[in-house]
C-alpha cells in the first residue's frame, strides 16, 4: 500500500511539474527545462508510460533528453528564451509598472535568467541525444 501511495504521489508530481513547465514556455520567469527534469524523475521512479511518453514527446522529450545526456541547450532554444524574457519585462517594466524600484528588480531579474539560461553550453548541431534513455 505505501508503494502505491508513493507512486501516485509522484505520478501527480510530475504531472503538476509538467504542468507548470508548460506554463513556463508562455511565462518567461517560470523555467521550462527544470520542470520537465522534474516531470522526468518523478515518472521515471513511478510511471514506465508516463516516463516513456514524456522521454519521446515530440516536443520535450529532446530538450531532457539534450539535458541529461549533454547538459546543453540549443541556440535557437536560448535566443528564443532570453528574448521573451527581454521583451516581457521590458514591457511590464516601462508600460505596466509606474515605481522605479519595481522597474530596477524587473531588470535585475532578467539579467540574473538571462545569465542562468547563457551559463549552459550551447548543444553544437552535430550532437544528437538518442531517442531512448541509455
Amino acid at each position: 500500500m505505501k508503494i502505491k501511495l508513493k507512486k501516485l504521489a509522484l505520478v501527480i508530481a510530475g504531472v503538476i511539474s509538467l504542468a507548470l513547465a508548460v506554463a513556463g514556455i508562455l511565462l518567461p520567469l517560470l523555467p521550462t527545462t527544470p520542470f520537465l527534469l522534474l516531470s522526468a524523475a518523478c515518472f521515471v521512479r513511478s510511471s514506465d508510460r508516463l516516463y516513456e511518453w514524456l522521454i519521446n514527446h515530440k516536443w520535450f522529450g529532446e530538450i531532457i533528453r539534450d539535458y541529461r545526456i549533454h547538459k546543453a541547450i540549443p541556440l535557437g532554444t536560448k535566443i528564443f528564451s532570453v528574448s521573451v524574457l527581454w521583451a516581457t519585462i521590458l514591457y511590464s517594466a516601462f508600460f505596466v509598472v509606474t515605481a522605479v524600484w519595481l522597474r530596477i528588480f524587473l531588470i535585475a531579474i532578467a539579467v540574473g535568467v538571462s545569465a542562468h539560461i547563457l551559463h549552459f553550453k550551447t548543444k553544437k548541431k552535430d550532437e544528437s541525444a538518442p531517442t531512448r534513455n541509455p
